[in-house]
C-alpha cells in the first residue's frame, strides 16, 4: 500500500506500533514545530526546508528512527548504546517510544548540519 500522509500510514501500524510511532512523531513535533511531515520511501519524514531531518519506519518486529544522518549518529553514540544500530538509523521497541532527551539531542543536532 502507498500512503498518502503520516495520518494514514500510523492508521494502517497495529497496536502497540501505531501508539509507539504516534508518542514519538508528538516529541518530534514538540521539539520542532516548523517540520514539516511528508511520506519518503514509503513511511513518515520529517523535513525543514525541504531537506529530511529525521524519519521513522515500522518492521515486523520493531520500529526505526533514522536521523539521516552518520554524523549524527555517530556524535551520539553514547546515546545510542543498547540500540541495534545501521549507519544512519536504529531500531527500537515496537511498545517502548524513544526518549525525549535522545530524539531532542538527534533532531537538533541534524537541523545544525543541514542549515
Amino acid at each position: 500500500m502507498k500512503f498518502a500522509s503520516v495520518d494514514e500510514y500510523l492508521a494502517d501500524q497495529p497496536e502497540p506500533k501505531r501508539s509507539t510511532l504516534q508518542a514519538v512523531r508528538e516529541v518530534i513535533m514538540a521539539i520542532e514545530p516548523g517540520l514539516e511531515e511528508a511520506i519518503a520511501w514509503n513511511a513518515p519524514m520529517f523535513k525543514l526546508g525541504g531537506k529530511n531531518i529525521i524519519g521513522l519506519c515500522s518492521f515486523k518486529n520493531h520500529l526505526t528512527l533514522s536521523p539521516q544522518s552518520e554524523a549524527v549518529m555517530l556524535e551520539h553514540a553514547d546515546l545510542l548504546v543498547g540500540y541495534l544500530c545501521s549507519k544512519n538509523s536504529f531500531q527500537f521497541p515496537v511498545d517502548e517510544p524513544v526518549s525525549k532527551e535522545l530524539l531532542e539531542r538527534l533532531v537538533r543536532s541534524r537541523i545544525s548540519e543541514v542549515s
